[in-house]
């Protein structure tokens, strides 16, 4: 009867798709306390600013997690903590029941993932039963790298094949230090299952996209988006202070009428019109410019793959592209509204 309740309890909170109110907290921590015997070790590969954030999430979570990095300070600051640190991606692979990687490129992804200390690297047995990456890269090596672990000859501890997630996030480090990020995820959708209530101690919005890659499609897709949306704003606002109207003003407008957006009334591009925003500390912290041009590379590329109508794509790429030339790539991506469109402060 106990296992009948707990049966039903998983499937109305974890496995719900169409209900995004059932991802409330004690929700999220009923799923997460029940898959702990599912992953008992949790493998993570990646500890920069969000790879860190993430891992330690997983940890208040309860999950026992072994982690790898390039970067042996940042393996210190885990092995301090007494987590258990490993010195290859392979070792991590053994040690875990499920690995995750946030990874800054695809060439890393690809390394981590298939090169001579790789997780595939092994030949036959590992103790690994699922890999996500959180990386963002662009759709066919995520493809790609799917079918490399379809195709291994590398099978889970229990005798399974080995599942392939690409869930990349949204949401920055601040997101990612409060585990309420949104997860966009690509791959079987028995996999998704499985891994939602690791996603769910990490974020707050998990949303399955389909199948191998569509989780990577999804993230360019809406940061080619906020990029564009950006620009119009930006230019909107520029043009508005040039022809005499306040930014204020301007913003009145736009957050009353159909011109209304996120780069409007959330994260206002004009220094002096919002408070809380990158644009108020001179745009400091935020998305990093350069991390934008990045991703808008990585939409330009796949446009070109598949021979797709993207005007705005490149232009948006070779925009912000030209302002990380100019030294200000570390700057928030809202400083395009000054450093390319010449944009007066909100006095």
């Amino acid at each position: 009867m106990a296992a009948s309740i707990t049966y039903r309890l998983r499937l109305l909170f974890c496995l719900n798709k169409r209900r995004p109110e059932f991802t409330s907290s004690w929700a999220r921590m009923f799923c997460s306390s029940s898959a702990l015997s599912q992953f008992d070790r949790v493998g993570f590969i990646g500890l920069g600013n969000m790879g860190s954030r993430m891992a330690n999430n997983l940890i208040k979570a309860g999950y026992s997690v072994v982690v790898h990095d390039v970067n042996h300070d940042a393996m210190k600051k885990f092995s301090e903590q007494g987590i258990l640190t490993k010195n290859s991606p392979i070792e991590v692979a053994e040690a875990s029941d499920a690995v995750i990687t946030m990874l800054p490129s695809s060439a890393h992804v690809m390394d981590v993932y298939t090169g001579p200390k790789g997780m595939l690297s092994s030949g036959s047995l590992i103790r690994s039963r699922l890999f996500i990456d959180s990386s963002t890269i662009d759709p066919q090596t995520s493809r790609h790298l799917s079918a490399s672990v379809s195709n291994s000859n590398l099978t889970g501890s229990e005798g399974q094949q080995i599942s392939m997630l690409d869930a990349p996030v949204s949401g920055g480090v601040l997101s990612a230090e409060t585990g309420s990020l949104t997860f966009m995820v690509g791959g079987s959708e028995e996999a998704y299952m499985s891994a939602k209530p690791l996603f769910l101690s990490m974020g707050k919005n998990i949303i399955y996209c389909g199948g191998p890659g569509n989780g990577a499609t999804a993230k360019i897709c809406n940061n080619l988006a906020m990029a564009v949306s950006m620009l119009g704003v930006s230019e909107a606002y520029a043009l508005g202070q040039s022809l005499g109207i306040e930014a204020t003003t301007l913003t009145n407008i736009f957050n009353s009428s159909s011109a209304r957006s996120w780069s409007s009334d959330t994260y206002n591009p004009v220094p002096g019109v919002m408070d809380g925003v990158p644009a108020s500390r001179d745009y400091e912290g935020g998305f990093a410019t350069k991390l934008m041009a990045k991703d808008l590379n990585l939409a330009a590329v796949s446009a070109k793959q598949v021979g797709a109508t993207s005007p705005m794509t490149f232009l948006a790429e070779e925009i912000f592209s030209q302002v990380c030339s100019e030294g200000h790539g570390t700057k928030d991506f809202s400083c395009v509204f000054r450093h390319y469109f010449s944009g007066k402060d909100q006095i």
